[in-house]
């Protein structure tokens, strides 16, 4: 099994950070940030993703006010959690919206993408220098900030460089920055790259060209080339940012992605034309050496298009970090997918504040969420031993599933779904009933041979030890009701993880273990 490239650490050790990201105006002050921290003490966060607007800490040129700064960091600190600053600068969503005034008003200095027309757009243009100096000045004396007021507690575990960047409204900058880029030789270190490569959309396009070893942009990549052009500049745009940052203060940094497969997959017209989409993650990562994860924003309910994009960003070269995701619906069940099929380093929820009612409740519609990051909570120290082993299964009910099967090495495991459950399973008076309309979820996490833990809702797990066919023909194994009696556990207990060590909190027989081991949300670890 692939070992888990671990970015994210807190006192030089491994750390699974389990969060949300507040709304997009929510940092600008700390009387903002009040219902987001309460929020994330409802989903069991260990971190908070906030953002630091580039308008707001260099109101003028050159003059910096760090204080929003330093309220995120004082509240993180005394709510007990780790902070992710997301830099909003050059781009937020494929615009400039949270650049400064002076900026924005400048468009002579800090020239904007334009389009085939000649239009500009409220997009900065990535071929201009003085856009880059301006942000890289700015980024920096964050950095050195950071380096000041946090080199000692290091709350701060890592920096999100830009927000979804790319330019909506076009594929490329046609501007004249942009088109003689364009018509120039496509740089010989791409080239080479992509003769190493060994496949991918980027490859592919350069193959159905000719895989030619010089040329222009157009010449190499035909009618993708744009795009591709896009890329290039965006990424090593947002490199150089990051190489002059960790030049002052080391701390991890990635790049976050809208992502490209919705509606008509169109640059520019469906999503941020250069950002780090599937079809041009290759030429970022060949292009970002001092960028440690690109992480996909994954919003998509349906199934297979949720384990698509997992599967696009959780490479070798590229741990699955997912710093966005729906605060409530499909995500809940896609979490336990994200750790255990694709080894998720981390993971947030986009919108925390959405998931508290104005009393201060968790949301009907929020609760399976909620419920679900719970779960994750109470088994991270879990997810932090073996994830890379194949030892953690996701219970994951579709439509129509009356149960899941589960190859346990020496035991055959059955994920039974209470929705479909006739077999008179019931919790006990410590926790609540089985809701029977509610659709299975969690972890089935082998520690050893005969050792399990579990956490989830909505199932039960029977365990039966693999043996030669005949043993099972006859009674008592025979009889559904027999067999689940006469499984031969050595203990079933609840519990918790205290600085990584199990501590067992109460011991399950009996009739709270005759129907196999099940869970809900408000047992812990099982």
């Amino acid at each position: 099994m692939a070992s888990v490239q671990r970015v994210f650490k807190v006192n030089g050790k491994p750390f699974f950070p389990l969060g949300g990201q507040v709304f997009n105006s929510s940092a600008y002050t700390a009387e903002e940030m009040e219902t987001a921290w309460r929020a994330l003490k409802a989903i069991h966060a260990n971190t908070v993703e906030a953002p630091v607007y580039w308008e707001q800490v260099e109101p003028d040129e050159g003059r910096f006010d760090f204080a929003p700064v330093d309220a995120l960091l004082e509240g993180a600190r005394e709510h007990g959690l780790k902070l992710i600053i997301l830099w909003f600068a050059t781009w937020k969503n494929g615009c400039m919206k949270y650049a400064p005034a002076w900026v924005k008003r400048d468009p002579e200095r800090f020239r904007r993408v334009q389009t085939p027309a000649g239009a500009p757009l409220a997009v900065l243009s990535p071929h201009c220098q003085a856009n880059w100096e301006a942000d890289r000045r700015a980024f920096c004396a964050l950095l050195e900030h950071l380096r000041h007021v946090d080199g000692e507690q290091r709350t701060v575990i890592a920096i999100q460089v830009e927000n979804e960047p790319g330019s909506i409204g076009s594929d490329r900058d046609y501007g004249p920055d942009g088109q003689a880029a364009y018509q120039a030789p496509v740089p010989s270190e791409l080239v080479a790259a992509l003769r190493r490569a060994q496949g991918g959309p980027v490859h592919a396009a350069w193959q159905a060209n000719g895989a030619r070893q010089e040329g222009s942009w157009p010449e190499l990549f035909g009618w993708q080339a744009g795009e591709y052009l896009s890329a290039w500049q965006i990424a090593h745009y947002i490199d150089g940012l990051a190489a002059a940052g960790k030049a002052i203060y080391g701390v991890p940094m990635y790049v976050n992605v809208w992502l490209g497969e919705g509606s008509w997959r169109i640059p520019g017209l469906t999503y941020p034309a250069g950002g780090a989409v599937a079809g041009v993650l290759d030429i970022w990562k060949w292009s970002t050496p001092h960028i440690d994860l690109i992480a996909p924003d994954i919003y998509r309910s349906d199934w297979p298009g949720y384990l698509e994009s997992c599967a696009a960003y959780a490479r070798l070269d590229n741990p699955l970090f997912v710093p966005e995701s729906a605060p409530a619906g499909h995500n809940a069940h896609h979490v336990f997918r994200a750790v255990a099929d694709y080894d998720a380093i981390g993971y947030a929820c986009f919108g925390v504040e959405s998931v508290l009612a104005d009393d201060g409740s968790v949301r009907p519609e929020a609760r399976t969420l909620v419920e679900s990051f719970r779960c994750l909570a109470a088994a991270l120290p879990l997810l932090l031993r073996y994830q890379g082993t194949g030892r953690i299964r996701a219970i994951d009910q579709q439509e129509g599933m009356g149960e899941q099967y589960l190859d346990l090495g020496d035991y055959i495991g059955r994920a039974v779904f209470f929705s479909a459950d006739s077999s008179g399973a019931r919790t006990d008076f410590h926790h609540r009933d089985i809701d029977r309309h509610e659709r299975g979820r969690g972890l089935v996490i082998q520690a050893g041979p005969n050792e399990f833990y579990l956490v989830g809702a909505g199932f039960r797990l029977l365990l039966l030890k693999k043996q030669q066919p005949e043993a099972f023909l006859g009674l008592p194994w025979a009889n559904e009701f027999h067999a689940q009696r006469l499984s031969n556990y050595v203990q079933v207990a609840e519990g918790h993880f205290a600085d990584g060590t199990w501590i067992s909190d109460r011991r399950r027989n009996g009739d709270e273990s005759d129907f196999g081991v099940w869970v809900t949300p408000d047992v812990g670890v099982v």
